[in-house]
């Protein structure tokens, strides 16, 4: 909305003002239309669109209060601007309480006009940006945008959907890369804080020194170059959430400062004597084992326990595999949008990679790859000489995997599991996903079969698993 080309309304039966009125607002290059009475303003406010009112109070017909009542009924967000005689202040102050912007009384001056028009216009720009970004981000972190079907996945949403309008503390723990910050977010959109600040600090980006200061804030001389009050991140976070991220990185001085602000929601800034009292909600993540750290000294244990009161861990993408078609469709019609580019597809051998593939980044690693393949890829499917080689490799194991031995940097168990799900698919995608016939492949019974689709997150038939040839309705599924 561009404020000089703001439509405005002008409703004053008065020929004389109106006019002046109008030619004022239009040497500023506003759209002004003029109504002389109430009823007749009424009539354009239902045809056409405004982004700000002025109007008499004294109207024949309906009068400047009736349309003020209408205008807060039915346009809240809509700014009205009353006129009125001197001996009329009282009743312009009334309707100020009843919700119009402000007022003017006659004789209307020009600079004042001009600079009181501009003010409202102003803040109705900004109430719309802070609507629209509210907007934007229920669409971002509403539960019906995070994606995932597997079972590790939907009961993390469970869990969201439980906690998301309490107060009380989350601790979400998980491996870099598995969408902890996401969560945050969801539990403060989602909760009665939402029209609060979300302020994020990450523990391990600030150097220790300076992150009592940013968290806290510090008083002007409190500590040299200090020239000014600053204002901390608990204190902006008052009414909303702190997120405080890489937790498990805060300094042992910090950590006791920390939870006597979760015992008593109260502090002093650096340099300060006043105690500060702040209404907030406190997030942490990490994706370390705060219990070890206890057991070695490193984490406070009486912290821990006040910040672990709602946990919710995150699995890592290895452990939603079945996730991954989801996600990759995600990411590949976000960045085609976004990069403007054809909307690609993953060919079959390209997709079972991926499903094979351990996921050490987890889904921050597979957002940055599809984002690549959108850019670099040429054709409209994207195929395995399409990938980068380490995904490749799993197409042809090196040699050393061959032998026995699993490939550099892998543990043991997760190259038996990645091996196991290997066979898996290769007897489900044989047999076109019939398990019984799969399960005579692998000398397996159905049974065990099924159980270890399940502990592998391998889905009964994948959206991009070819129906089994000739299946009818008694087929084996």
């Amino acid at each position: 909305m561009k404020q000089d080309h703001a439509a405005i309304l002008v409703v004053d039966d008065d020929p004389a003002l109106r006019q002046s009125l109008q030619e004022v607002l239009e040497a500023e290059g506003y759209e002004v239309t003029t109504a002389a009475d109430g009823e007749q303003g009424l009539a354009l406010l239902k045809e056409e669109s405004f982004d700000l009112v002025l109007s008499d109070l004294a109207l024949p017909g309906l009068d400047g209060m009736g349309l003020l009542k209408y205008l807060v009924s039915e346009q809240p967000g809509l700014p009205c601007i009353i006129i009125t005689g001197y001996g009329s202040i009282n009743n312009a102050v009334t309707a100020m309480r009843q919700g119009a912007y402000d007022y003017f009384t006659k004789p209307v001056d020009s600079t004042e006009l001009r600079l009181v028009v501009a003010r409202a216009l102003e803040h109705r720009r900004l109430k719309w940006e802070n609507l629209h970004l509210k907007k934007q981000l229920h669409r971002r972190y509403g539960f019906a945008n995070m994606l995932g079907n597997s079972d590790a996945i939907l009961r993390v949403f469970d869990l969201i959907r439980k906690v998301a309008d309490t107060d009380s503390n989350v601790l979400i723990l998980g491996e870099s890369g598995t969408g902890k910050e996401l969560i945050a977010h969801a539990i403060h959109y989602n909760s009665s804080r939402r029209e609060g600040p979300l302020i994020p600090v990450n523990c391990a980006a600030i150097p220790e020194e300076l992150l009592e200061s940013e968290l806290f804030g510090h008083e002007r001389g409190a500590f040299t170059h200090a020239v000014r009050t600053r204002i901390g991140r608990f204190e902006q976070s008052n009414g909303g959430t702190i997120f405080l991220d890489e937790i498990s990185e805060m300094s042992p001085g910090l950590q006791v400062k920390i939870l006597r602000v979760l015992q008593n929601r109260s502090f002093e800034r650096i340099g300060g004597i006043k105690t500060i009292r702040v209404d907030i909600r406190v997030i942490a993540a990490t994706n370390r084992d705060l219990e070890e750290l206890v057991r070695q000294n490193k984490f406070r244990e009486d912290l821990y326990y006040r910040l672990n009161v709602i946990p919710i861990k995150v699995p890592p993408l290895r452990e939603r595999a079945s996730d991954i078609p989801l996600l990759v469709q995600h990411f590949l019609e976000t960045f085609s949008r976004t990069k403007k580019k054809p909307l690609k597809r993953l060919s079959a051998a390209a997709q079972d990679l991926l499903l094979q593939y351990l996921w050490p980044g987890n889904v921050r690693e597979l957002e940055n790859l599809m984002e690549r393949l959108v850019i670099l890829s040429e054709g409209e499917v994207i195929e395995v000489a399409d990938l980068p080689d380490r995904y490749r490799q799993l197409a042809s194991p090196p040699k050393a995997e061959a032998e026995g031995f699993p490939e550099q940097g892998i543990h043991f168990t997760d190259a038996v599991q990645a091996f196991e799900r290997n066979l898996i698919l290769k007897a489900l995608r044989r047999c076109n996903w019939v398990k019984s016939q799969a399960a005579q492949v692998l000398h397996l019974n159905r049974t065990t079969l099924i159980e270890k689709m399940k502990k592998q997150n391998i889905p009964s038939r994948p959206d991009f698993a070819p129906p089994p040839a000739g299946a009818s309705k008694g087929s084996d599924p």
